[in-house]
């Protein structure tokens, strides 16, 4: 652990995307968070309720949104989101109404691969529990 890090202090991720603030709303959707801060045309920021993590959305110039599967020379996804989910075929419906696809290749009969407005691969993994 990075010993200057302390109990309570944040931490998150940044993800690019061509319209940062589209991708924010998006999963401020899916996830419940609220959109805490935005630079138009730039970053905006959403974060758990509590406040304890985030994901900030970058704009990104000539963005090639990642293949999935994998394939070949082509942009490769760099990360994903996983969420736990306690009904996957209610989920799955859930965010395609948000604007997810489901992507073609499904590697696995308890997760789904679906694609955000952006391109990124994210999986909803039911609950086995």
């Amino acid at each position: 652990m990075l010993q200057s890090r302390t109990p309570g202090m944040w931490w998150g991720m940044a993800v690019e995307a061509p319209d940062p603030a589209a991708l924010a709303r998006f999963y401020s959707a899916l996830l419940g968070w609220p959109v805490v801060h935005e630079e138009p045309g730039t970053t905006v920021l959403a974060t758990r309720p509590d406040g304890s993590s985030f994901v900030v959305f970058q704009q990104a110039e000539g963005y090639v949104p990642p293949v999935w599967p994998p394939v070949g020379e082509r942009q490769r996804p760099m990360m994903h989101f996983d969420f736990q989910v306690g009904d996957l075929d209610a989920a799955v419906a859930e965010a395609e109404a948000l604007g997810a696809t489901v992507a073609e290749h499904q590697p696995q009969p308890n997760v789904r691969v679906l694609l955000d407005p952006a391109g990124h691969p994210f999986c909803l993994v039911r609950d086995e529990g």
